[in-house]
Protein backbone atom coordinates (compact mmCIF):
# COMPACT_ATOMS: atom_id res chain seq x y z
CA UNK A 1 0.00 0.00 0.00
CA UNK A 2 1.36 3.41 -0.97
CA UNK A 3 1.82 6.18 1.58
CA UNK A 4 1.68 8.88 -1.11
CA UNK A 5 -1.07 11.41 -0.42
CA UNK A 6 -3.83 11.92 -2.95
CA UNK A 7 -6.19 14.84 -3.44
CA UNK A 8 -9.01 12.88 -1.80
CA UNK A 9 -6.92 12.43 1.36
CA UNK A 10 -6.27 16.15 1.86
CA UNK A 11 -7.90 18.17 4.60
CA UNK A 12 -9.56 21.53 3.90
CA UNK A 13 -6.44 23.63 4.65
CA UNK A 14 -4.26 21.43 2.44
CA UNK A 15 -6.76 21.68 -0.40
CA UNK A 16 -6.81 25.49 -0.08
CA UNK A 17 -3.01 25.67 -0.09
CA UNK A 18 -2.76 23.30 -3.07
CA UNK A 19 -5.28 25.36 -5.04
CA UNK A 20 -3.40 28.55 -4.16
CA UNK A 21 -0.12 27.05 -5.41
CA UNK A 22 -1.74 25.77 -8.60
CA UNK A 23 -3.27 29.20 -9.25
CA UNK A 24 0.00 31.06 -8.73
CA UNK A 25 2.78 28.62 -9.74
CA UNK A 26 2.68 29.66 -13.39
CA UNK A 27 3.67 33.22 -12.51
CA UNK A 28 5.74 32.60 -9.39
CA UNK A 29 8.27 29.97 -8.36
CA UNK A 30 9.11 30.84 -4.75
CA UNK A 31 6.53 31.27 -2.00
CA UNK A 32 6.95 32.30 1.62
CA UNK A 33 4.76 30.53 4.16
CA UNK A 34 3.77 33.81 5.79
CA UNK A 35 2.63 35.34 2.49
CA UNK A 36 0.55 32.27 1.59
CA UNK A 37 -0.88 32.44 5.10
CA UNK A 38 -1.83 36.10 4.73
CA UNK A 39 -3.62 35.42 1.44
CA UNK A 40 -5.51 32.41 2.81
CA UNK A 41 -6.28 33.64 6.32
CA UNK A 42 -4.05 31.03 7.97
CA UNK A 43 -0.95 31.25 10.12
CA UNK A 44 2.52 30.64 8.70
CA UNK A 45 2.80 27.64 11.03
CA UNK A 46 -0.41 26.14 9.60
CA UNK A 47 0.95 26.57 6.07
CA UNK A 48 4.32 25.03 6.94
CA UNK A 49 2.74 22.09 8.73
CA UNK A 50 0.43 21.33 5.82
CA UNK A 51 3.08 21.78 3.12
CA UNK A 52 4.80 18.56 4.21
CA UNK A 53 1.76 16.59 3.02
CA UNK A 54 1.82 18.42 -0.31
CA UNK A 55 5.56 17.79 -0.54
CA UNK A 56 5.14 14.02 -0.23
CA UNK A 57 2.08 13.63 -2.47
CA UNK A 58 1.44 13.36 -6.18
CA UNK A 59 -0.42 16.56 -7.06
CA UNK A 60 1.25 17.67 -10.29
CA UNK A 61 3.50 20.09 -8.40
CA UNK A 62 7.02 19.65 -7.11
CA UNK A 63 7.18 21.21 -3.62
CA UNK A 64 10.64 21.73 -2.16
CA UNK A 65 11.60 23.47 1.06
CA UNK A 66 14.05 26.04 -0.20
CA UNK A 67 15.16 28.29 2.62
CA UNK A 68 14.35 29.96 5.88
CA UNK A 69 14.69 33.68 6.49
CA UNK A 70 11.85 35.49 8.25
CA UNK A 71 9.59 32.69 6.98
CA UNK A 72 10.09 29.35 5.26
CA UNK A 73 10.43 29.68 1.50
CA UNK A 74 9.11 26.97 -0.79
CA UNK A 75 10.16 26.38 -4.38
CA UNK A 76 7.22 25.22 -6.49
CA UNK A 77 7.45 23.82 -10.00
CA UNK A 78 4.98 22.01 -12.21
Amino acid sequence: MSTTATVSSLNEKQERILQYLRDHADTQTYFKSRLIAEDLGLTAKEVGTNMSTLQSGEFGLNVEKWGYSSSTTWMISQ
